[in-house]
C-alpha cells in the first residue's frame, strides 16, 4: 500500500522503494482514471506485462493478477465493481508488487495490487479519497 501511496524520487518518499528492492520484490507503479473498469483492469495488467512483473504467455500468472487487481477494485468501489453505469469515476494510483513474503520457499510467490486516489461522480469537486488491496498467490 505504501507504494501506491508514495511517490518515488521525492525526498523522504523513498523507503518502501528501497525496501522492496532489497527484500527482493518486483514491483512498479502507475496512473489510471476512467469511468470503466475494464480501462482500470486493462491499464495495471499492461503495466504488469511492460514492467516483466508477470509473463503474459503463463495463464496462472495473468490470472493471479486478475483476481487481484478484482479484489482491489471491490475495496475502492465498496463491494460493487461498477463505475461508468452508475455514473462514477476513478483517478488512482497503483502499485503492483510480487515476491515470496515466507522464508518458507514452497509458500511460493504472491502478487498484490494496492490502489488509491478518488472516485466520485464525473464532476470536479464531488469526489473522495479510496483505496484497495488485492492479494493472490501465484
Amino acid at each position: 500500500m505504501q507504494l501506491a501511496l508514495f511517490e518515488e524520487g521525492v525526498e523522504g518518499e523513498s523507503f518502501p522503494f528501497a525496501l522492496a528492492e532489497k527484500s527482493g520484490y518486483q514491483f512498479c507503479k502507475g496512473k489510471v482514471g476512467s469511468m470503466d473498469a475494464h480501462k482500470v483492469v486493462a491499464a495495471i495488467e499492461t503495466a504488469a506485462k511492460k514492467e516483466q512483473i508477470i509473463d503474459g504467455s503463463f495463464y496462472r500468472e495473468t490470472h493471479a493478477l486478475y483476481h487481484a487487481i478484482i479484489e482491489a477494485m471491490q475495496g475502492v468501489t465498496r463491494g460493487q465493481v461498477q463505475l461508468g453505469t452508475v455514473l462514477r469515476t476513478v483517478g488512482l494510483n497503483f502499485a503492483i508488487i510480487r515476491g515470496k513474503p515466507y522464508d518458507n520457499e514452497r509458500e511460493g510467490e504472491w502478487i498484490a495490487v494496492a490502489l488509491y486516489g478518488t472516485i466520485g461522480a464525473p464532476v470536479r469537486g464531488l469526489e473522495h479519497e479510496t483505496l484497495g488491496l488485492g492479494i493472490n498467490h501465484i
